[in-house]
């Protein structure tokens, strides 16, 4: 049995001028052939997932390509036209095929396709064929279209937030596309979109409403003659049609039942839809908590700043407030390449007095001015053997440098875009975050796998930004309309 994997995996926020290129496609990583065995193997990553599942399943897993990129802007023409067909191209060159396995996320935006991820799958569909099974795992910030379900036989989604169930995920993807090629089974698929936006302060799954909806989708899977149930909560700072919350069915060849699946789900998450809507503390507030806490470390998790999200990971917005009310103990990571250059033209112990953070035209936040000793000067990698947000197992910073100012502050400031997933992160410098007051983490959700475990407190803090929690200051021209709560007058009917 021969089964090829592929995928381009990107989450696009539109309202980043940081196009997805193919140099950020190759720095981020592009992988061929064994060059993914090598890189995901050991992950728990969705094609770490697929790698596992072969050997367990006893197929062949062929790896093509696959792309991946951190969160910024919409992929550009070239390097999604690159990509897609030198995918389908190989696709076409390399088969006869019993399967395909896509390893995508499913809020891909190229620039001229708003459904990235529904264009893929159609053209891989076309490549192969109408009888050839497909599966597919996505992140659950996908923002789902009919276009990508009708190319899929299989859609799976992770159903955890921080996402730690990634290679779970495709494991039971994998069996479910052996299964299928095997006709031991015939999956049928529903698909609900939901006029609805969940915002990222309620979007974990450890807790309401989220946790209970997932609980939801979990009961009915396990219903006779069901093969999944999926909620999937979208992705608000991509500005497609098909942006929202949605929730996925599969049912083992009978359609009205698939359809009564999603619809019930679909209604479950309505109820919730005021539930699914958060606020958190401004910056002030957040670090008095901070200061006034028995024991550190807190952490401030500057959501406009996510990371994750598509934004820049250099606001110096709690920096410069923590900054100005002394504020010491503080941790933080910043993206910034050229205070890079000046610390390790300086070198390791020299005294520095530079401008740090606030670099980009869409960041939030100035450049703030600090004076500080250089403690260190890294390559920047590092690796996470655990199963944290996404699965994903190596890292790259850069050149990295750690800085101790005379405010009492540590700054790791990188030379490329890195989320605050992992301890690794400041471990693999000599760091631990145990030792501070107050550690920011750019992010909502992301971060929580990682610092929750040894944290005293975790405060979401409404910072501004690209990834901000008020989407009102979002302009939107492509969403559907009603939408809640955007809109407060929604009527969502589903039969």
């Amino acid at each position: 049995m021969r089964i090829a994997t592929l995928g381009i995996y990107h989450e696009a926020n539109t309202y980043s001028p940081i196009a997805a290129d193919l140099e950020l496609f190759n720095e981020g990583g592009v992988y061929r052939d064994g060059e993914i065995i090598d890189k995901f193997a050991s992950s728990h990553a969705t094609i770490g997932g697929f790698i596992q599942a072969s050997s367990e399943l006893g197929f062949e897993l062929v790896p093509l390509l696959f792309g991946r990129v951190n969160p910024v802007g919409p992929i550009t023409r070239d390097a999604f036209e690159q990509l897609s067909t030198e995918m389908v191209d190989r696709l076409a060159a390399d088969g006869p095929w019993d399967g395909i396995l896509l390893a995508l996320h499913g809020a891909a935006v190229a620039e001229h396709v708003p459904d990235a991820d529904g264009e893929l799958a159609r053209m891989v569909r076309a490549t192969v064929g109408p009888d050839v099974p497909v599966g597919a795992v996505l992140d659950m910030h996908a923002n789902v279209s009919q276009q990508l379900i009708d190319a899929l036989t299989i859609t799976l989604v992770y159903q955890t937030n921080p996402h730690v169930d990634a290679a779970e995920r495709a494991v039971d993807c994998a069996r479910l596309l052996v299964r299928a090629i095997r006709e031991e089974v015939r999956p049928v698929q529903a698909l609900r979109q939901l006029p609805l936006v969940v915002n990222i302060a309620r979007q974990t799954t450890d807790e309401e409403p989220m946790a209970g909806l997932v609980a939801t989708a979990a009961a009915i899977k396990n219903r006779p003659g069901m093969l999944s149930a999926s909620v999937v909560e979208g992705f608000p700072y991509a500005d497609v049609s098909h942006m929202g919350m949605s929730c996925i069915s599969i049912h083992d060849g009978d359609p009205r039942a698939a359809a009564a699946a999603a619809d019930e789900l679909a209604d479950e998450i309505w109820s919730c839809r005021g539930e699914l809507q958060g606020e958190g503390h401004d910056v002030r507030a957040a670090l008095d908590l901070a200061r006034n806490a028995d024991a550190g470390p807190v952490v401030l998790l500057d959501v406009g700043d996510n990371v994750g999200g598509g934004a820049p990971g250099d606001s110096t917005v709690i920096l410069a407030v923590a900054q100005q009310v002394g504020v010491r103990s503080l941790l933080q990571t910043l993206w910034d390449p050229e205070a890079v250059a000046e610390c390790v033209d300086a070198g390791e112990g020299a005294e520095v007095a530079l401008e740090v953070g606030a670099r980009h035209p869409h960041s939030a936040g100035q450049p703030v001015r600090v004076e500080a000793v250089v403690r260190r000067l890294a390559d920047g990698r590092f690796e996470e053997p655990r199963p944290t947000h996404g699965g994903f197992r190596f890292f790259d910073m850069g050149p990295t440098a750690v800085l101790d100012t005379s405010d009492g502050h540590t700054l790791v400031v990188m030379s490329k875009q890195t989320a605050n997933t992992s301890l690794q992160q400041y471990r693999s410098l000599g760091i631990d975050v145990r030792d501070y007051r107050v550690v920011v983490a750019k992010g909502c959700n992301a971060p929580r796998a990682a610092y929750a475990p040894v944290a005293q407190k975790l405060v979401t803090v409404d910072t501004p930004g690209i990834a901000a929690m008020n989407l009102g200051a979002f302009e939107y021209l492509h969403r559907r309309r009603p939408m809640y709560p955007f809109e407060d007058q929604v009527v969502y009917r589903n039969r």
